[in-house]
């Protein structure tokens, strides 16, 4: 092998690796790779998330166990009622193509099945804990993130690269982390009336919020985020007290109201309308995937929470879990997927960036303008 010459005085030194490790300029490189200002903002968006979906869950655990309350039908109409009347009666203000009248002429019936499949995910998810284990609840519901990203793939269009496919493997290492260490604490102490129910029950539920959260990602991206937000609004009230009259109103007729009941409905309902007021803003600068990812945070939220408040056990596996969802979080959100030009389009079949973290590719691109000039 032939030796390097030596560098002059004001020529470039020669890379020697050492007790440093890596050259400084590839760890500023992946410094402003996975710490940029869009990364971060994105981590803290989805960390908002998953502290409103961590109260929803506190309030109805307290609802079920302190007074023995058990009506999730009737705690998603309160949260569809509120949309209803906030951004519902904006789209009767609106104009041209944004108007309420327009959009039902037009698309009456598929936001009828959309608000269907939002109604029944929130419903199945909630009614499986009376049949299963909070194990099987726990890992069964991570199956809408495939389901989400074949959907995607399918519907959007979205193309991902291998380290979206890795990304999405640690963080499902993560919750098994969690579950794991659910056991270990002795959390899991409820095995469930009939668990085979149940199981199906979080496995339809989560396949229909991975229809409801593409029919979202494509609205708020092409559309707007208020015609989401007011059509789920309108006929998620509907279908919901529809359901409400036949499946709940014995368990509504026997609650024994007083103010920390109504206190904790609207909590709960105040919790869930800011989940679907701010998941669109998130999801129209990320994905529905990237989202997904970030809220698997949110029965940790809760556990922290139920160490206080329940007299959960507390395991250092937990703080693991949490740290090893967010490093595949990251690696998710730091490379933009890319979006393929559908078939019957006169473009070249080629692929293209597409808006899914549009945000990160632009910084990406002032980052390399910035490298190449200097």
């Amino acid at each position: 092998m032939e030796a390097p010459s030596p560098a002059g005085p004001g020529g470039p030194q020669p890379y020697a690796p050492g007790a440093a490790g890596a050259p400084p300029s590839l760890l500023r490189r992946i410094k402003g790779k996975l710490f940029t200002w869009n990364i971060l903002k994105t981590i803290a968006l989805g960390q908002l998330l998953s502290l409103c979906i961590c109260g929803t869950a506190i309030t109805s655990q307290y609802l079920a166990e302190k007074y023995k309350v058990n009506t999730p039908m009737l705690q998603s109409f309160i949260n569809y009622c509120l949309l209803f009347l906030v951004y519902t009666v904006m789209l009767t203000f609106q104009s041209g193509s944004g108007n309420l009248l327009y959009i039902l002429k037009r698309k009456w019936w598929k936001y009828i099945l959309l608000g269907l499949a939002d109604v029944e995910a929130n419903y199945l998810i909630v009614r499986a804990y009376q049949y299963t284990t909070l194990t099987s609840v726990q890992l069964l519901d991570c199956f809408g993130i495939p389901v989400l990203m074949a959907l995607s793939w399918f519907i959007l269009y979205a193309r991902y690269r291998v380290i979206h496919f890795v990304a999405v493997a640690v963080c499902l290492l993560g919750v098994g982390t969690m579950v794991g260490a659910d056991i270990l604490a002795g959390r899991e102490d409820n095995s469930g009336s009939d668990v085979l129910i149940g199981d199906i029950l979080v496995l339809l539920g989560a396949s229909l919020y991975a229809v409801s959260n593409v029919c979202e990602e494509y609205i708020v991206k092409k559309l707007s985020r208020q015609e989401f937000l007011g059509m789920v609004g309108l006929f998620g009230t509907l279908i919901s007290g529809i359901q409400l009259l036949i499946v709940e109103y014995k368990d509504i007729a026997s609650i024994h109201w007083d103010w920390k009941i109504a206190l904790l409905f609207v909590a709960f309902a105040l919790c869930m309308f800011c989940l679907y007021s701010f998941m669109p803003l998130v999801i129209k600068i990320t994905s529905a995937t990237s989202v997904n990812l970030g809220i698997l945070t949110a029965d940790l939220y809760s556990l922290f929470f139920g160490l206080f408040l329940f007299g959960y056990k507390f395991s250092g596996l937990y703080i693991l879990s949490f740290t090893v969802i967010m490093v595949g979080f990251i690696l998710y959100c730091s490379t933009p997927t890319r979006t393929a030009e559908p078939a019957e389009s006169s473009v070249p079949p080629v692929t293209s960036i597409g808006i899914d973290n549009l945000g990160l590719k632009l910084e990406e691109n002032l980052q390399e303008t910035h490298s190449a000039v200097l």
